[in-house]
């Protein structure tokens, strides 16, 4: 978004017009020569119609959306579940604003850095449109900022950007801009306590490494993992696994604790498939967690059950027969069924599986395939 972009969408007219065509297709918008500045009313209601789901609270308050900084932008619910309060925070990263206006809830006083002038102006916009009074919007980078700054903070939070200049994804933390590990003295002198925020790439046990007496939180959303969190304050070593969705479900462990091995497999055994959730794969978790609940033999595997597993975080379906990994067999007896294709530590893509099985993409059957000790299954669900 340009300055002259962003001074027009302030104007009552730019308003109207968003307000006005938020319910059609933005591609019509653009096309419409009805529409003043259509291409960026356009913009506008392709964003506000995305918000929708990942910041509802913006997309309510018709808040002015960026493009790219919308897509670096935290989800809505995820923003909200940063466990972290108290008198001040200092937000390293603003962007479009929507961790600092999450913080904004659980601390009395937010101080926000943005580097860019239109971004800056852009969040204090959007906090006006939400009705937010505790937050500051500096226009300064975190490195500026931290060499001359002389408040101490309760916590500082930080969300790094992970995409290079030509736009590649990062993940080392030095690489990402700013960079943490380069600016950690500073950000002692400022903050007693960081929270940052990693992409959903970043390694458990790296992060661990780099703040051995942390918290570290693999976080998903719906089934996906979004974000790798560290909470530097002293109260770790911890590793949690936490799933949002319809709910919340939390589970947490000492990194060196160790799941019991459930010994060998035995297929006749089990009535009940447990899928882990992928924020107890990132946390390498899922073990751990279905100790007395389901037989696990990997972190990154299916976990196996006799009776129906209670309050696992994961999903849990019904086993008709379990089988060795037979694609000719599955060939004959399917006859081309569309089938839905669940897999753990399996070294094929579903895509292959389907081509070597004759199967297709559909709900007619469903299928799981792992590999566990060496040997490889095929698990046909009800």
């Amino acid at each position: 978004m340009t300055l002259e972009e962003y001074e027009w969408l302030l104007s009552g007219e730019a308003t109207r017009a968003v307000a006005a065509n938020r319910s059609r297709d933005p591609l019509e918008v653009a096309l419409d020569p009805r529409v003043p500045c259509a291409r960026t009313v356009a913009t506008q209601v392709k964003y506000l119609q995305r918000a929708a789901s990942k910041l509802p609270s913006y997309a309510a308050a018709q808040c002015l959306l960026p493009p790219l900084a919308f897509e670096q932008a935290s989800s809505e619910r995820c923003a909200m579940h940063k466990r972290i309060g108290g008198d001040s925070v200092l937000d390293l990263t603003c962007g479009l604003g929507v961790d600092a206006w999450a913080l904004s809830r659980r601390f009395g006083r937010v101080v926000t850095l943005e580097r860019s002038e239109v971004l800056a102006r852009v969040a204090r916009e959007n906090f006006r449109r939400l009705g937010v009074a505790n937050i500051e919007v500096v226009a300064v980078s975190a490195e500026e900022y931290l060499e001359h700054a002389s408040e101490r903070f309760d916590w500082v939070y930080a969300d790094p950007d992970r995409r290079s200049a030509s736009g590649r994804k990062l993940v080392r933390l030095e690489d990402c801009s700013p960079s943490i590990p380069a600016l950690l003295p500073a950000i002692r002198r400022a903050g007693r306590r960081l929270c940052l925020k990693n992409s959903p790439l970043f390694d458990v046990g790296e992060a661990l490494h780099l703040f051995p007496d942390s918290r570290v939180e693999a976080v998903s959303l719906d089934g996906e993992c979004k974000e790798v969190m560290v909470y530097d304050d002293g109260t770790g070593p911890a590793v949690t696994a936490t799933a949002l969705g319809s709910g919340e479900r939390s589970f947490t462990a000492h990194p060196d604790a160790e799941a019991p091995h459930p010994g060998a497999f035995d297929p006749s055994r089990y009535a009940w498939l447990v899928v882990p959730d992928v924020a107890l794969q990132k946390a390498r978790l899922a073990r751990l967690h279905l100790a007395g609940r389901a037989d696990i033999w990997s972190d990154n595997g299916f976990g196996f059950a006799a009776e129906p597993p209670s309050d696992t975080i994961g999903k849990v379906f019904a086993v008709e027969r379990i089988e060795p990994y037979d694609p000719r067999r599955l060939r004959r007896e399917l006859k081309g069924c569309g089938a839905t294709i669940l897999k753990r530590d399996f070294p094929l893509a579903a895509e292959e599986i389907m081509r070597r099985t004759g199967l297709r993409a559909g709900s007619e059957v469903r299928l799981a395939f792992t590999k566990i000790d060496g040997a490889f299954w095929t698990i046909r669900l009800k």
